[in-house]
């Protein structure tokens, strides 16, 4: 009595049950059946099996409920593993960092800090847009010509100007 009326149950679901889901279900099954066919009593997974294994768990919400050669736990290993090889090889293709600034724009931006004193980085960005350059304010700051001020004065050190030093040594 128990097996009819697990399969009642089993075909009243099925029913409700989206056509889609079912066809991923099927699938899910029929792989796992072609792993073991082709590897016999303990099945070896290829990398193009933990990439179904992987998908399927991002874009398939049951397919916990199928899984039966591995632990659920280990697919998820596989999908970290694919994300940190993704990000990986993205690191890998190009510089790392900002692109660099035009040897012709960062003369241009000191040119401008030095023929004019009291603009600030703003309105030099603003000039620059005028141009068609487009640099941020960051940039602009980074670029510009820096008043050279004295070392900050040390404890340690007194304050002796060079011609002193000078003059002790020739006498």
């Amino acid at each position: 009595m128990f097996p009819i009326i697990s399969a009642l149950l089993v075909f009243t679901t099925g029913l409700f049950h989206p056509r889609a889901s079912l066809c991923l279900e099927n699938l899910a099954l029929r792989h796992q059946l072609t792993v073991y066919k082709q590897t016999g009593a303990r099945p070896r997974l290829r990398p193009a099996d933990h990439l179904f294994w992987a998908w399927r768990s991002r874009w398939w919400s049951g397919w916990q409920e199928v899984l039966v050669f591995v632990q659920p736990r280990t697919v998820m290993a596989w999908r970290q593993q694919r994300v940190r090889d993704h990000w990986r090889r993205v690191r890998a293709q190009g510089t790392p960092g900002r692109p660099t600034i035009a040897k012709e724009i960062r003369t241009r931006i000191r040119d401008m800090w030095q023929a004019h004193p009291t603009w600030g980085a703003p309105r030099i960005v603003g000039e620059l847009h005028k141009l068609g350059i487009d640099v941020t304010q960051s940039t602009v700051e980074k670029y510009r010509v820096r008043p050279r001020q004295p070392p900050s004065p040390t404890w340690g050190v007194p304050n002796i100007r060079a011609e002193t030093i000078v003059n002790v040594l020739h006498a």
